[in-house]
């Protein structure tokens, strides 16, 4: 596979974006609780019904998991939002909102959201990696590394591992425990969560059966894991997307063009919260998912080219960071960059 060589910026972003962005920040109480209540209610429900399908096949169970995942990626978009600030204007609602649906996501709210706000404050600068984002290594750091690292990174970075039993362990196993980059807010919503966790998966399992709870619960969120870890891996490793060194990095730059615009299907945009218009919010974080949409819309000078789900499977065999050509690369680059250093 050929490279072409990709210049940045890609797209010029317009001097103006802050004003651009400010009219959809402010959240609507109306609109969150109604987006709570048509996510956590339908979700509570498919879980029941799955529990009644038991009785009659385990395949329909697992028929009705999909939807339920559905929902569960849903509420997730709703934890995010609170962890922004973004999803009511009461940071108390936020926070307690945000407790609630990081239990039932299997993720510590504080810890995450400090973890996250890293993220958006590092997206793209290849000197301050490592903390909320999927670690990617350049070219040439993975061709120095010595045979262990190379071959943890080739596991990790592998859809066979990372979109399954990868993603699976991140929010069920590792979110468990508490980071190093956190402070004692963050340490103990790790606790809370656990012990909140632990009493709920106690309390179902009183009520259906343990058994029956891991029967229910385990495909729900494998599914749910696996689409949530692709929509962040994706809108950040495509080909297209933005890295530099800390000297060069730019915040604006980061979001606007390390970002990605993913052009989902309607239904799709609604069970994912309009999270696929990426580079808006990683614009404004502050925008709630409910006008992302809207400010993409009404805004010509905010709209990217999109990355379509076709063009989005490619970035399934994306490994590293090539700094000499500027994008994306796979394993057959090192052959090539090998080769080149050889030549030299």
């Amino acid at each position: 596979m050929k490279y072409p060589t990709i210049n940045w910026p890609q797209v010029e972003i317009p001097a103006d974006w802050r004003k651009m962005v400010a009219k959809y920040q402010s959240p609507e109480a109306g609109r969150s609780l109604w987006q709570l209540a048509n996510s956590l209610i339908p979700y509570i429900l498919l879980w029941a019904v799955m529990y009644w399908s038991l009785s009659i096949s385990y395949w329909l169970t697992l028929l009705l998991a999909v939807p339920a995942a559905g929902f569960l990626v849903r509420l997730f978009i709703i934890f995010h939002d609170c962890g922004h600030g973004s999803f009511f204007r009461s940071q108390k609602a936020s926070d307690v909102v945000g407790f609630i649906t990081g239990v039932l996501t299997f993720t510590p709210y504080y810890q995450w959201r400090h973890d996250h706000a890293l993220h958006h404050a590092t997206a793209g600068d290849l000197d301050r990696r490592g903390v909320g984002d999927v670690m990617t290594l350049t070219v040439k750091e993975y061709l120095a590394a010595p045979w262990w690292k190379k071959a943890g990174y080739r596991i990790m970075r592998s859809p066979w591992i990372l979109f399954t039993v990868g993603a699976t362990l991140n929010f069920v196993i590792f979110q468990r425990f508490s980071h190093r980059s956190g402070g004692k807010r963050e340490t103990m919503s790790v606790v809370w969560t656990n012990l909140a966790l632990a009493g709920l998966i106690t309390g179902l399992s009183l009520l259906v059966g343990f058994k029956e709870y891991v029967m229910i619960q385990l495909p729900i969120t494998m599914l749910s894991c696996s689409l949530g870890v692709w929509l962040f891996y994706v809108q950040h490793n495509y080909d297209g997307t933005y890295w530099v060194r800390h000297e060069q990095w730019d915040f604006a730059l980061a979001g606007f063009n390390g970002s990605s615009f993913y052009k989902l299907p309607r239904l799709l945009n609604w069970f994912t919260g309009n999270i696929g218009f990426h580079h808006i919010h990683h614009l404004s974080p502050k925008i709630p998912n409910y006008k992302l949409e809207q400010c993409h819309r009404e805004n010509p000078a905010l709209q990217v080219p999109p990355l379509t789900i076709m063009r989005s499977l490619k970035s399934l065999w994306y490994r590293f960071w090539d700094e000499d050509m500027r994008r994306m690369v796979g394993i057959e680059a090192l052959r090539r960059f090998q080769r080149s250093s050889m030549q030299q």
